[in-house]
């Protein structure tokens, strides 16, 4: 009404300037655009910190408190990490960043660039008794990938998905055994360093907490084990999203196998959906966080307390609280916007804090261990497991109602990838993004039930 109370003139001037203010706006959002970014700051700016960072490390000058070495262990993730998600071939099928911040720290540690006083900081700070950053990390990730799950999926997948994954789990053993046998490792070692790593759902839900449970177990440093599973990891990852390109084609070469490439239940409903826009505030990322300290601590009392051994095996805490978060979610007593927000905790974790938590790794690897690793021996072990993932999986899921590609892709495949990342590789060589609700559901559910059968395994066997 104001506007038609203008004159021609003055409404012809007011267009204009509209324009002339819209146009400005795309024009400086294009130019920023084009502003490379490091770490989420211009490349000048991210570059300056570095080098202060830097400055503080070889000056001798850097504290030893935990600001001090974040300031370090940023300042040495944040050039590794873009690199990594920058370099063709490492960022879509390696492992991007945080593979790259943890294989670059290790170099810089062996070349002995970073001084020894730091690489003791950033180990006690990171894995270390009195401050334990990778703890944080773990619960963060764990709480946040299980109550972001659909509760309808969550729930109606159980009948058919969980025996799916079940299935591939177990032929991905018995063929990563055999593999073993013929190349002369025992059935023990095998389980242990082969197919526990590859079908433990990825590396932040998977690799990490394992190498946890197994320096808890052994008392060795997590980072021996970490150093050989995100190899073995990182190699099936490779033959992972090669073996979902080749089921696509054979969906199409034999259209009866697969479905619409949006579901895995043969004539079911589809039970894979959007997510719905949830509104998260700070209160609700607040209940988020003492939700996940919460269960941190149900699951500290369950093994250190109530129920620490079940059939004379120790149970790790991150066991009982993957079960209990588990049946939270299932419940759906906590609210949306909690769980978004523990969602949201879940993404800072794995994406700010997980470069840090890699830097860390890094600074406890020997990467003389790397060219020790990478036998043929090993690489035909993990093509093993992971053809027999794909079986195992296909199979079950065909005997329970399952399309055979599209169960063994997502039960199969995304159980023997590289997680969040190693989905989304998987799910588009085999052009199914439509699927990931199930891929996720291997990651985070496959995932805990290997960290749950991993608990058993070390308490037994080492």
């Amino acid at each position: 009404q104001i506007v038609r109370k203008m004159s021609m003139r003055r409404q012809l001037s007011l267009r204009k300037a509209v324009r002339s203010q819209g146009g400005k706006a795309k024009f400086m959002a294009n130019e920023e655009k084009k502003i490379l970014r490091l770490g989420g700051l211009p490349w000048w700016q991210a570059l300056a910190v570095v080098l202060i960072s830097m400055a503080c490390i070889y000056l001798g000058v850097q504290s030893s408190s935990l600001s001090g070495t974040l300031c370090s262990a940023f300042g040495l993730g944040v050039i590794l990490y873009e690199l990594g998600e920058r370099l063709p071939i490492w960022n879509n099928y390696i492992g991007g960043g945080l593979l790259m911040a943890f294989f670059g720290t290790a170099l810089l540690k062996f070349f002995n660039i970073i001084p020894e006083k730091t690489l003791e900081n950033i180990n006690r700070v990171i894995s270390g008794d009195d401050v334990n950053l990778l703890e944080v990390y773990i619960i963060f990730l764990i709480a946040g990938s299980v109550l972001a799950l659909d509760k309808d999926i969550l729930l109606k997948s159980f009948v058919g998905y969980i025996p799916a994954i079940l299935g591939g789990l177990a032929v991905a053993t018995l063929f990563g055994v055999l593999a073993g046998l013929a190349v002369g490792v025992d059935p023990q070692t095998t389980i242990m360093k082969y197919v526990l790593p590859i079908m433990g759902g990825g590396n932040g839900a998977g690799a990490v907490p394992l190498s946890n449970i197994y320096e808890t177990v052994t008392g060795d440093a997590a980072a021996n084990f970490y150093g050989f599973a995100i190899i073995i990891l990182t190699i099936g990852n490779i033959f992972a999203i090669i073996g979902s390109a080749l089921l696509n084609t054979l969906g199409e070469k034999f259209p009866f196998l697969t479905g619409d490439k949006k579901t895995i239940v043969r004539g079911g409903e589809h039970l894979a959906r959007e997510d719905k826009k949830v509104v998260c505030t700070m209160q609700d990322e607040l209940g988020a966080v003492v939700l996940t300290l919460g269960c941190y601590g149900v699951g500290r009392l369950m093994s250190k307390v109530i129920l620490p051994k079940i059939a004379g095996a120790s149970i790790h805490a991150y066991a009982y609280m993957i079960i209990f978060v588990v049946i939270l979610a299932a419940s759906g007593i906590i609210p949306e916007s909690v769980r978004a927000g523990a969602k949201r905790m879940q993404n800072f974790m794995g994406t700010v804090m997980g470069m840090v938590i890699m830097v860390g790794m890094g600074t406890d690897f020997d990467i003389a261990e790397l060219f020790s690793v990478m036998t043929p021996g090993n690489v035909a072990m993990a093509l093993a497991i992971v053809v027999g993932a794909v079986i195992g999986s296909g199979a079950v899921g065909y005997l329970v109602g399952f399309y055979p590609v599209d169960t063994a892709l997502t039960a199969g495949l995304c159980m023997a990838n590289r997680g969040g990342s190693g989905d989304l590789a998987c799910l588009g060589a085999a052009k199914r993004m439509e699927l990931m609700a199930y891929a996720q559901l291997s990651s985070r559910l496959g995932g805990a039930i290997v960290l749950i059968i991993a608990s058993f395994v070390f308490s037994f066997w080492l």
